[in-house]
């Protein structure tokens, strides 16, 4: 992780991810201060990634904002009245995708701790009629949600941001009901990562340095009491994360996984 505490981490993600809500320019995970070049657009970068372009007109303008890794929503296996929780839910992107299959019956929550991303989702739901998705302020390592009350959790390219995984695995485990599912995309560590990596908050902002190893995500959700659990590279991912910092081959630290688990009944 960064030469930072974890409350500097924090500001400085938030920060970061504050500067893309208001000005946008950013495309995959790239964060501002990073030279990216030209890089594909949003929209190619989300169907690179699985999305489909039925799934991409369906959203509001703004809400795409090149920030994923990965299509959480493909593997969450949503069901009509289910209750679901994006953690770092950004322009609410995943959330407003969800929304129709969980449908009237259901819910989305998004859950951010940037204060402009919040107004950015809250002003898409608006553009849509999205009723049965609500946006949350809070911190994905104390999720502002009761025990036992969500049946998945969601989340894209965000818990390698945190500086206490393990605290927001817990987290996630705690709100989710018995039998609740947790299917993330994120990144994962597939090598040491330099140390001039990790002294470079562009790249712990632009998801790089932040990635937990698989075995330390493995013992981390086993340690907080999840079952079933399945970590799946995307070995594709790498053309697109080399993207994120070209030049540097970052790519040849991370790459995007599928993170599955389940909380026992």
């Amino acid at each position: 992780m960064n030469e930072l505490n974890a409350d500097e981490i924090r500001n400085t993600v938030r920060a970061s991810y504050a500067t893309i809500a208001r000005e946008g320019g950013n495309s995959g995970c790239c964060a501002p201060g990073t030279s990216c070049g030209t890089p594909p657009s949003n929209e190619e970068i989300a169907k690179r990634l699985g999305y489909t372009e039925a799934e991409l007109d369906a959203l509001p303008d703004g809400a795409n904002m090149g920030l994923s890794c990965g299509n959480p929503g493909a593997i969450a296996s949503l069901k009509p009245g289910e209750v679901v929780l994006d953690l770092g839910s950004g322009g609410g992107f995943d959330c407003f995708l969800a929304a129709p299959k969980v449908g009237p019956g259901g819910r989305v929550i998004g859950i951010d701790m940037t204060p402009e991303m919040l107004s950015k989702a809250r002003a898409n739901a608006a553009k849509i009629g999205a009723d049965n998705v609500e946006f949350r302020l809070g911190e994905i390592e104390h999720i502002p949600a009761a025990d036992n009350s969500v049946d998945v959790i969601i989340s894209n390219c965000v818990i390698n941001l945190s500086p206490d995984k393990p605290q927001v695995l817990r987290e996630a485990f705690r709100v989710l009901a018995p039998g609740g599912r947790l299917a993330v995309s994120d990144v994962v560590a597939t090598a040491e990562i330099p140390d001039e990596y990790r002294r470079d908050d562009a790249l712990l902002c632009g998801c790089v340095t932040g990635a937990a190893t698989e075995g330390d995500l493995t013992g981390w959700m086993e340690a907080a009491g999840f079952a079933d659990i399945t970590i799946t590279r995307e070995d594709a991912s790498r053309e697109v994360i080399k993207e994120w910092a070209p030049g540097r081959g970052v790519e040849d630290y991370v790459v995007s996984a599928a993170i599955e688990a389940v909380k026992p009944r």
